[in-house]
């Protein structure tokens, strides 16, 4: 196994590990205590993304920052008028972090002119008469933006699971002791539950996971991605999916989870192959290791319980 060190799109791992300041551990370790690595979905049948059943960022945040030992104050607005009220208040106890918002609506950000249905997550410095200045963990520190339209994209309009506009989380305060290594073993048994698949948490029509969603996908790459499906597993979720399997098999094997660990890694170097199958696209290798990758959910998910 070889640990991963570059860039990626941890965008709500980024932006909550700067809003807790200098005791936050890594982004690699928030993003695993979200739960998102521990498996696979087609969002209503057709979108792929290398994360769990049922889970979405909002939900994996609230897990990471009570594994951790902190809390914060969630909340959301109304209207334009009473988000930027909000948002003023918020600021002056520290970073706020502020999403979902739409990727698309996000101007600072060369060819973002419209809505693509892409959430990001960012941490609020400071807002002036004029401009909200936040730190986007896509390669933009001290960003700004004119604050109509900031509030466009952070009304999130365009997120399916968006729980109110405006959503932000600031005041963030520990409330008791915890190691990384502690909030570590205790995320442990909600990733076999992941894995395993939840069923008490809503999902659009026609979403399925694990194993069935894996071979869904190779299904529909034998027969042919559309350009839209083609370009969002190139562009963003096979990277974040080998990024964050990457991450679960370093911290498995810092646990003592050598054998979960390696069935992490496997998955990590099956999901990093696809990159070059589906940008060359090469439809019978992609297809091959789709397959393969489908039974190492089941794997993992036995291993860690």
């Amino acid at each position: 196994m070889h640990s991963y060190i570059g860039s990626g799109p941890y965008c709500y791992a980024n932006s909550l590990a700067m809003a807790l300041g200098p005791e936050a551990p890594s982004p690699s370790v928030i993003e695993v205590l979200t739960g998102s690595p521990f498996g696979f979905e087609l969002l209503a049948g057709r979108l792929p993304l290398f994360d769990p059943y049922g889970w979405d960022p909002d939900r994996g945040l609230d897990d990471a920052i009570g594994l951790l030992g902190w809390t914060c104050r969630r909340q959301g607005a109304d209207d334009d008028e009473q988000a930027l009220a909000t948002l003023r208040d918020a600021v002056k106890a520290g970073p706020v972090l502020a999403g979902p918002v739409e990727f698309g609506l996000l101007r600072h950000l060369p060819g973002m002119t419209g809505p693509i249905e892409s959430d990001h997550f960012v941490a609020v410095l400071e807002v002036d008469d004029t401009l909200v200045r936040f730190h986007d963990p896509h390669g933009c520190p001290y960003a700004t933006l004119p604050i109509q339209d900031f509030l466009a994209a952070w009304r999130a309009d365009t997120i399916g699971y968006r729980t109110t506009p405006y959503t932000m989380r600031s005041d963030f305060h520990r409330v008791r002791e915890v190691t990384v290594e502690a909030a570590l073993r205790t995320a442990l048994p909600g990733a076999a539950a992941w894995l395993r698949g939840r069923d008490d948490l809503p999902v659009p029509a026609g979403t399925i996971g694990g194993a069935a969603a894996a071979h869904r996908l190779a299904d529909q790459v034998t027969g042919g991605l559309d350009e839209a499906t083609r370009g969002h597993l190139a562009n963003f979720a096979i990277r974040v999916g080998a990024r964050r399997l990457a991450d679960a098999a370093t911290v498995l094997v810092g646990l003592g989870h050598d054998r979960a660990a390696a069935i992490a890694t496997r998955q990590a170097r099956l999901v990093g192959s696809l990159q070059h199958d589906i940008v060359a696209g090469h439809t019978a290798s992609a297809t091959q290791t789709l397959r393969q990758l489908a039974a190492t959910y089941d794997q993992l998910a036995a291993t860690l319980s």
